[in-house]
């Protein structure tokens, strides 16, 4: 009874760990090409989300994305999905779940999916335009105080597809930038974004170019970026407290 009453009192008093009751949603459909690394990428998710004590499913069923399944996860993740992948209803699902104030991660290829949908650029930031081989490069952090930068070195080396955009929309807070003096055929010029994010219809979306090789997922570099742009999409600080 005591610590019924106790317990009570904790909740009350906001002094749990509120990641322990977040969920999120790793949604690596394709309709187009298919990244060789998407396996890879989920069972590392899901590793470093149960290390943060957040549930996650996996799946490719865009049944999924509606109205009532997604009222139990805090944010989806796009993990390199291609094409046209979701239908009319799967769309206002996604819409009213943003909207709802929930978040939003693309990794990868999430900007080469549902070109025809304005929405969804203007969610994710761009669309993938086109990308020389895998190659090595250096990435500058511009905002090393965001969750998903500020345990990162300013200046780093990473080995993965590099993506030029299209259809960049303003008003991104631009987190990382690749020097394409630092690799071949780059297109984009002096900036060249790679990683973002933004407050969008009441939600949270971050997104990150990285991610195309299945080594990548082995970068503790990479793993921290990735952490911590999801806790930024759960609105969730380092702490696990809200934002």
């Amino acid at each position: 009874m005591i610590r019924n009453i106790c317990m009570a009192l904790l909740l009350l008093c906001g002094f749990h760990n509120s990641s322990a009751q977040q969920k999120v949603l790793i949604f690596s459909k394709t309709a187009g090409f298919r990244h060789q690394s998407i396996p890879k990428g989920a069972a590392t998710l899901r590793d470093l989300l149960n290390i943060e004590s957040i549930q996650s499913v996996h799946s490719e069923d865009a049944n999924y994305i509606s109205t009532d399944s997604l009222k139990q996860f805090g944010a989806v993740i796009f993990l390199s999905t291609t094409g046209s992948i979701l239908n009319t209803a799967q769309k206002e699902a996604l819409q009213g779940f943003i909207r709802s104030g929930k978040g939003f991660v693309g990794i990868h290829a999430a900007s080469d999916t549902e070109y025809e949908w304005p929405w969804y650029g203007q969610l994710v930031g761009g669309y993938f335009k086109s990308h020389p081989a895998v190659q090595e490069a250096k990435l500058e952090v511009v905002n090393a105080k965001h969750l998903s930068t500020k345990s990162l070195p300013k200046t780093w080396i990473h080995r993965d597809e590099w993506y030029d955009y299209k259809d960049v929309q303003p008003g991104l807070h631009i987190l990382m930038t690749i020097d394409e003096q630092s690799y071949k055929g780059g297109q984009m010029g002096k900036f060249h974004p790679v990683a973002w994010f933004h407050e969008f219809e009441g939600g949270r979306s971050f997104y990150t170019g990285l991610g195309h090789t299945e080594e990548s997922y082995d970068v503790p570099n990479f793993q921290k970026h990735l952490v911590g742009g999801i806790r930024y999409a759960l609105g969730l600080k380092k702490d696990g407290s809200r934002r």
